[in-house]
């Protein structure tokens, strides 16, 4: 038999009535759940776990499912900017206010919301979604190629050419984007001999290292960033360590301090 919390939280914590029959939950364990307080009822024919996201609660009693960024947001995916209103799927036309619809098979699939987010949003937040979605959760180029096959798709087509599988980070991916887009050649995860692999080398002369401070915090860490920093520079590999705020906040500056530092470095040859 079924255990009703364990269904539930396969579900996030919120599932409507028809799931929990379909899992094998029986009209008895839901209303014994219900007594004892184990499980409410948050709206017609939905339950939900003591301290289940507000948010997921309020989609799923419309009802509908996360969609395109709040999808991510709820899978963990690398997010740039949080919505300012839920985004939402639905299967049929109806608005809801207060919510971004979008129309989908219910329930959409991970691979659905990644293209919703591609479609949807503007080409840094789309690549930043997609991307952690083939690093964090799998998707394959193939699967998101196959399904951008059509004919107004080719705005998302180039945004999904420039996914790099073997990224580390979304500040990685968010700087890779800046460099391109301002015409610079970018490689990723160019490996350093003594060193490992450096973030990223642009025009073959300079290193970028993103710098993180949620994965730098610790001794070990912080040690390792010098221990990097020296086999570069040892090497003769003059490298600049990048943080999010400034690709986020000023993205002119960062790559008016690319360009810099190249122009000094052919100055110097």
């Amino acid at each position: 038999m079924a255990n009703i919390i364990e269904v539930l939280a396969q579900y996030d914590g919120v599932a409507r009535a028809k799931h929990l029959a379909a899992a094998g939950v029986s009209d008895f364990q839901l209303q014994a759940a219900l007594a004892r307080g184990a499980v409410s009822r948050v709206a017609r024919g939905v339950y939900a776990l003591p301290g289940a996201d507000p948010g997921l609660v309020s989609i799923r009693s419309l009802p509908a499912e996360p969609g395109c960024v709040t999808a991510a947001q709820l899978e963990g995916l690398w997010v740039l900017e949080q919505a300012a209103q839920p985004h939402i799927a639905v299967p049929h036309s109806r608005r809801y206010p207060g919510f971004v619809c979008h129309r989908s098979a219910a329930p959409p699939t991970l691979l659905d919301s990644v293209v919703q987010s591609l479609r949807c949003l503007p080409e840094l937040d789309g690549l930043v979604i997609a991307e952690s979605a083939v690093v964090l959760k799998g998707i394959s180029l193939r699967e998101l190629r196959r399904r951008l096959r059509g004919r107004n798709d080719a705005r998302e087509r180039r945004i999904v050419a420039g996914i790099v599988p073997q990224s580390q980070s979304i500040i990685e991916c968010m700087a890779r984007f800046l460099l391109r887009r301002a015409g610079f050649h970018v490689e990723s995860q160019v490996n350093i001999p003594g060193m490992g692999h450096l973030d990223l080398m642009v025009d073959g002369r300079l290193g970028i290292e993103t710098d993180g401070a949620g994965f730098h915090m610790d001794k070990a860490s912080f040690e390792e960033d010098r221990r990097r920093w020296n086999v570069t520079t040892r090497l003769g590999i003059p490298t600049l360590v990048v943080s999010y705020p400034l690709l986020k906040n000023h993205p002119q500056e960062f790559i008016a301090l690319v360009r810099d530092a190249l122009n000094r470095l052919s100055a110097a040859a």
